[in-house]
């Protein structure tokens, strides 16, 4: 298993450099993820170049940044400079981006080498990594399932090891539920920390950009450099960031509360994931944390209102690959309307425009009212829901999806069973609070299984000083 550390003292001390470390690294994924799928296009020039320029530094004597010569993944949907960038779809199968996202200016800042952008569902429409126009990321734990989704490429690259630490984006779980999925720690901070800028939108008030890790020493010093108030970002929020690695010196768990909701245990549960994540919750309290019974009572309403919601944004937010600026364009056409119908068309895969039409119904004249109106309201009881639980507990624990990863196939042509796979991720992007997933055992098929850990607004600190605690005592 490849940490920032680990990595990072090899090549300080000489025992490495930077060049032979991106070229082995580029022969593991040259080698095994033909059969994976994780990544969309490789970045190889660009990061041995950049390797060989980083060794050179080092030879200079010349300060390195945090992550001098770590190698990380990215999702298809976050602009690197000059690198192609497709959200996994036909209509951008060529684009190439021309900016930077925020989130890339500090990782360069800090040294890192971008390997390459992983594959993910189109326009992160899915839980599965299915809907991509580049194939299908398999499991790399069991070849025959699914990575999750929508950022099924990036858990898939750190589940594999073939980068110790991935970006991936979070509209309704597509961080959490594929790090369950794979066996890694995933984690949705609170909406505004991490900028968005150079992030391409499916649904802007719930998407965030966060983190897959090996370990929370690695989810901490990343969340350090990308996290923080960013001027070209209108949702960014400006208040200061604590230092994460420093908060994990001090673990405490005695004395505070967490609240188990009642209605993430019900039916639909899978028995094995309900007995492991009460076995965490049972050594939490031995070991001095004071364990409440909550409700959360408008949980039932969070997928509704929820696909009301993202389809409606995607509906806006899509309007603008239309085939005129850029991106794919179908040829032969008559007129203006027959470029954007046979382009949508062609372009968009079958998810894509069903939440498309979705979210045009819901924001239509007669239905706004009736639909994305009443899901406001919903979203605000929701959320609220979450404020007051938060005002008598410390964390709220959860499971991270209510399965194991299922196979490939088995959920794909029946949308509405999809869309519940995310049943317990969803309410914390209507929140737009902070929770990450963490690996907590294996079912019987020695697949893993993860748990949540929501906390309160801006409390990450919090979260990744308990799911360090659980990971020192596995």
């Amino acid at each position: 298993m490849k940490t920032i550390d680990s990595i990072k003292n090899l090549i300080l001390n000489k025992k490495i450099t930077v060049e032979n470390l991106i070229k082995k690294i580029f022969e593991d994924i040259e080698t095994r993820d033909k059969e994976i799928n994780s990544f969309i296009t490789l970045s190889k020039t660009k990061a041995l170049e950049k390797a060989a320029f980083l060794d050179k530094k080092l030879s200079n004597g010349e300060p390195v940044g945090e992550l001098f010569g770590i190698p990380i993944a990215i999702k298809d949907n976050i602009n690197v400079k000059n690198e192609r960038m497709t959200c996994a779809s036909k209509i951008l199968e060529n684009f190439r981006s021309p900016y930077n996202a925020t989130v890339i200016e500090k990782l360069e800042k800090e040294d890192a080498i971008i390997i390459g952008k992983t594959n993910m569902d189109e326009f992160a429409m899915g839980s599965s990594t299915e809907t991509s126009y580049f194939g299908i990321t398999k499991n790399p734990l069991d070849l025959s399932r699914v990575p999750g989704g929508s950022s099924g490429g990036s858990a898939a690259s750190v589940s594999a090891d073939f980068v110790p630490l991935a970006l991936g984006s979070d509209t309704g779980g597509s961080i959490r539920q594929p790090a369950s999925f794979c066996g890694v720690y995933g984690l949705k901070p609170t909406y505004g920390t991490v900028s968005r800028y150079g992030l391409v939108a499916f649904a802007s008030s719930l998407d965030q950009i966060g983190p897959f890790t090996n370990s929370i020493d690695d989810m901490a010093k990343i969340l350090n450099i990308i996290s923080g108030y960013d001027e070209k970002d209108s949702t960014s929020i400006n208040i200061k960031v604590p230092n994460f690695i420093e908060e994990l010196k001090n673990i405490d768990i005695k004395n505070k509360t967490i609240g188990i909701p009642d209605e993430f245990f019900k039916e639909g549960l899978d028995n094995e994931i309900k007995n492991i994540i009460f076995e965490k919750i049972e050594f939490l309290e031995k070991n001095g944390a004071i364990i409440k019974k909550i409700s959360l009572p408008h949980t039932e309403y969070s997928v509704s209102t929820y696909y009301i919601v993202a389809s409606s944004e995607a509906s806006a937010n899509l309007a603008r690959f239309d085939g005129v600026k850029y991106g794919f364009r179908e040829k032969n056409i008559k007129n203006l309307l027959e470029e954007y119908t046979k382009t949508r068309s062609i372009g968009f895969g079958n998810e894509v425009k069903r939440r498309i039409m979705l979210g045009t119904f819901s924001l239509s004249s007669g239905y706004y009212d009736a639909y994305y109106k009443k899901a406001q309201k919903v979203r605000n009881l929701i959320k609220q829901d979450f404020v007051n639980a938060f005002k008598e507990v410390d964390f709220i624990i959860t499971p991270t999806s209510p399965s194991i990863a299922f196979k490939i196939g088995e959920k794909i042509s029946d949308p509405l069973s999809m869309y519940l796979s995310d049943i317990y991720t969803i309410s914390v992007n209507l929140a737009g609070i902070p929770a990450i997933s963490i690996p907590v055992g294996k079912n019987s098929n020695s697949m893993p299984i993860g748990m949540q850990i929501i906390g309160n607004y801006f409390k990450e600190a919090e979260i990744l000083n308990i799911s360090k605690f659980l990971e020192f005592n596995k």
